[in-house]
């Protein structure tokens, strides 16, 4: 059998199906697109469900991909075994009520072994135990042995999703040889050995099931066939794992060569290269993808795989950041099947450094906090992490769960991970509830599931802002309906409208539909999937019905000032580009009437020149009056000429670009202005961090801009009235109001340390001995925290050796604590950071700190003497007799 690499098998797979008539469409993004049951794509089939439930018609009926998946339901398992990994590539092709079962076997026979060759003796069907059509075409058309043929129950060859499209499946299996094999006389298909190890899986989604072992039969039947490549290579590479095949041998050996290790020398050393191996591909591939590293959602995956990959470079000896070098390997390896891979290499890169960078400097306090915990654990022989210190340890130091976990079982310890969650669970019910209720699509259920997929809608909108056309469907909010009266709240579907529906970041027209004798107000216009367009507002006078002929007229101002609004965004990004650097890619965008917002890619804040020379770059290309220009391209061609695309977007094959004379061209399906002189002017209001690697401007354009000085003018000339100034010297009098409060708050300060000095009277006479340790602990009249601090060092020097505890209160609700110990006091076991913990309680608070110094807030000020007599207690505790 002849040896094929990776990037091989995915082209041999693709042009296959090909040459079966199958549509080759590149592989969709990770993030799911209108599909909330999903937090990243984990299978060929999830970004193809709106096909197969026939929600949306499919370019072709028979289609083929190579789909970038992730999953992480196993992830405690990777590095561990050789078997486990987050990422992998799934080869698939599919039929949209096209062929079925003889077909679908008959190609996986055919490119298993005549393309691949891979031995046909050593290959086993198995299909599920009722389907006898299966078993006939593989025993009578393929000619494969009953003997070898295996029917398996429900659990093993019969897929299925709560309600929704399910069926039978077959799956080929390849016997390895009996090297991979557990040496039992009994191994067979289904051993959970290495030896058969199941390669292709076909399954005939024919059956409808809803949810309570009751299937009726599809009209529309479907095949969803799923093969992994990297388990393909496996087995054509004739190697151990899939750690062993050749793209991942490259990404093993640069691990191996940072750490100076030696793969298959030592097992536990081995966990932590496969779990980089793995991991790194991971978070390549994602940030590839425009996902962001956050503590919520598919961003707190993304942080979760890199932090496991950056500590296990720790365990390995590697010193610095490393997940940079690796990442140029993933992309190289890679770049071949995932060219915007390549394309996005400056950002990735800078991405993944920021986040390594991030962790390093939060790792080692975590990790101290982590050993103290452990510490008090072993005190108190105790073997359980609370969940509400293994949470601190999330949402201060951004350590997640089960890198606590990990480092704790390696030490005997566990999580209380009923009580983490239980302290996650605000953040859980906002995440549910903005999830909202989802059907098996994982999108929310709506009125406009109920629509016949044959109905589209043709945007008319870039030549035409009124325009006749035949009503197609209407909706109230909850059922489709022949007509809608005055009063009613509904839907209305057009075949044609000048109507722009949300997209792209560009908000919806508003406007009116209108008959002779009925008017309805089109207060927004939804995209829905199969290209149909919705009409949602009130009618508002008459009746509408099905078939009528109406008017469709468009909010002229509202169009026009959100095209100057999205026209900007485009010079915007050009000059951000041109003033940071190639790396800025817009990450998100939000144009209205009034507004606009720009989300990119940079990973510090702009300086006050950087935005000056951006806004003044936007405000020259206005000025310059340069023509707009839009024309339908293919879309290879159209990034040929340097068409900037979106992140993560999954285009047709023709796209529309939009070119600013030679200063800006993008892929872009909104409305803009025919000059950029019609934007008329610009300005930036604001320039913000809202992720990591993420900024975001806010600005205006038009009269807006006018508004906005008009706005500011006013707030001036108010100002300097209250100021009883000229607006011109209005600063220099700022300055001198400054200046007298500066020396009035020190004046203040110098009083309140003076009268609680006084207060206390003379501090050697409230002196108490605690084990041979000088104790002065004291309230003190409404100081806050700074105060207490200065007369702390005061008292200090005064005492000598010892330790100092001193509480205030500025309101009922307001409460300061502070403790110090000298270093005489921590020889003998003082410390100020565990006696202010406890003391912090009894004034409804916490806090902590060093072993010399501590503070704490609360607020309850009724605690403070109980807290002031309990210090004597707890510093008796820590003394060493």
């Amino acid at each position: 059998m002849q040896t094929y690499g990776v990037n091989e098998l995915r082209k041999m797979f693709l042009e296959f199906f090909e040459s079966k008539g199958h549509l080759v469409l590149k592989s969709f993004s990770l993030i799911p697109h209108n599909d909330n049951s999903l937090l990243l794509i984990n299978s060929g089939m999830a970004p193809l469900k709106p096909y197969f439930t026939g929600q949306e018609i499919p370019p072709r009926k028979r289609v083929t991909t190579c789909q970038k998946c992730i999953r992480t339901g196993d992830i405690e398992n990777v590095g561990k075994t050789a078997r486990h990994a987050t990422f992998f590539e799934m080869l698939g092709n599919f039929s949209f009520g096209d062929y079925f079962k003889q077909e679908a076997i008959a190609w996986s026979w055919e490119f298993l072994t005549e393309v691949v060759g891979l031995d046909k003796n050593r290959l086993y069907p198995s299909i599920y135990l009722e389907d006898d059509e299966a078993f006939e075409i593989w025993n009578k058309k393929i000619g494969i042995p009953a003997d070898r043929i295996y029917r398996l129950g429900k659990e093993d060859n019969f897929w299925e999703h709560g309600a929704g499209p399910c069926g039978p499946c077959s799956e080929i299996y390849y016997d390895r040889g009996e090297k991979y094999g557990c040496g039992e006389p009994d191994c067979h298909v289904g051993c959970e050995c290495d030896r058969f190890i199941e390669v292709w899986n076909n399954v005939f989604t024919q059956f409808y099931g809803d949810g309570n072992g009751n299937y009726s039969e599809l009209e529309q039947k479907n095949i969803d066939t799923g093969m992994g490549l990297e388990r393909l290579a496996t087995i054509v590479q004739d190697v151990d794992s899939i750690f062993d095949i050749d793209t991942f041998k490259v990404i093993r050996d640069k691990v191996c060569k940072l750490s100076h290790a030696t793969y298959q020398a030592d097992p536990k050393k081995d966990e932590s290269i496969r779990l980089i191996t793995d991991h790194i591909r991971s978070v390549t591939f994602m940030a590839s993808d425009g996902i962001i590293p956050s503590n919520e959602g598919r961003g707190y995956v993304f942080r979760r795989l890199l932090r496991r990959a950056a500590r296990h470079g720790k365990l390995l000896g590697i010193k610095g950041s490393f997940l940079v070098e690796l990442a140029k390997t993933v992309i190289e390896e890679c770049k071949d099947g995932y060219p915007e891979l390549n394309d996005k290499k400056e950002y990735i890169l800078k991405l993944l450094a920021i986040e390594e960078d991030k962790f390093s400097k939060t790792i080692d306090q975590g990790l101290s906090i982590l050993a103290e915990l452990e510490q008090t654990m072993e005190e108190k022989n105790e073997k359980i992490l609370s969940g509400e210190d293994a949470f601190k340890l999330y949402d201060t130091y951004s350590f997640p769960i089960d890198l606590t976990k990990e480092i704790l079982e390696e030490k005997g310890f566990l999580v209380d991970e009923k009580g983490f969650q239980e302290a996650m669970e605000v953040q859980r019910a906002t995440a549910r509830n903005a999830r909202g209720t989802t059907n098996y699509m994982g999108a929310e259920e709506t009125v406009y599931q109920q629509i016949d997929p044959a109905v589209s809608s043709t945007f008319v909108g870039y030549e035409h802002l009124s325009y006749d056309s035949e009503i197609t469907v209407l909706t109230t909010e909850t059922e489709l309906t022949e007509e809608l009266i005055a009063g009613q709240k509904g839907t209305i579907f057009v075949k044609e409208t000048p109507f722009y529906a949300t997209s792209g970041g560009q908000t919806a027209d508003t406007g009116w539909i209108k008959t002779a004798d009925a008017e309805f107000e089109v207060e927004d216009t939804i995209k829905l999937p199969g290209g149909k367009i919705g009409h949602v507002g009130t009618v508002t006078k008459g009746i509408f019905r099905g078939k009528d002929t109406v008017t469709l007229e468009v909010n002229k101002k509202q169009r026009a000032n959100s095209a100057k609004n999205h026209s900007a965004t485009h010079l915007l990004q050009k000059a951000l580009r041109t003033v940071l650097g190639s790396h800025v890619e817009q990450a998100g965008s939000y144009v209205s009437e009034d507004r606009l917002r720009f989300d990119f890619t940079h990973f510090s804040a702009l300086t006050p020149e950087e935005i000056s020379k951006v806004e003044a770059m936007v405000n020259e290309q206005i000025a310059a009056n340069l023509p707009v220009v839009t024309k339908i391209m293919n879309i290879e061609e159209a990034k040929k000429e340097g068409a900037m695309a979106l992140f993560g977007e999954k285009y047709s094959q023709n796209v529309r670009v939009v070119t600013m004379g030679d200063y800006s061209k993008e892929l872009c399906g909104g409305t803009h202005v025919t000059h950029t002189g019609a934007i008329t002017a610009f300005k930036i209001l604001s320039e913000t961090g809202i992720a990591a690697g993420v900024r975001r401007i806010e600005a205006l354009t038009g009269n807006a801009v006018f508004d906005y000085y008009k706005k500011l003018e006013k707030d001036l000339h108010d100002a300097a009235v209250a100021a009883k100034a000229d607006p011109d010297s209005l600063t220099l009098k700022i300055e001198s109001y400054l200046d007298e409060i500066k020396a009035l708050k020190a004046e203040n300060e110098s009083l309140k340390s003076k009268l609680a000095k006084s207060s206390l009277g003379d501090v050697m006479d409230q002196i108490i001995d605690v084990k041979g340790v000088k104790l002065l602990s004291a309230k003190v009249p409404e100081l806050d925290m700074n105060g207490l601090r200065n007369l702390g060092d005061q008292l200090k020097e005064k005492l000598g050796e010892g330790v100092i505890v001193l509480a205030s209160a500025t309101s009922l609700d307001k409460v300061s604590l502070l403790s110090m110990a000298t270093d005489g006091a921590m020889k003998k076991g003082a410390h100020a950071g565990k006696l202010i913990k406890q003391l912090a309680a009894l004034v409804g608070g916490g806090g902590g700190g060093r072993p010399n110094m501590a503070q704490a807030g609360g607020k309850s000020a009724e605690g403070i003497d109980a807290a002031i007599a309990k210090a004597k207690e707890v510093l008796a505790e820590q003394i060493k007799e």
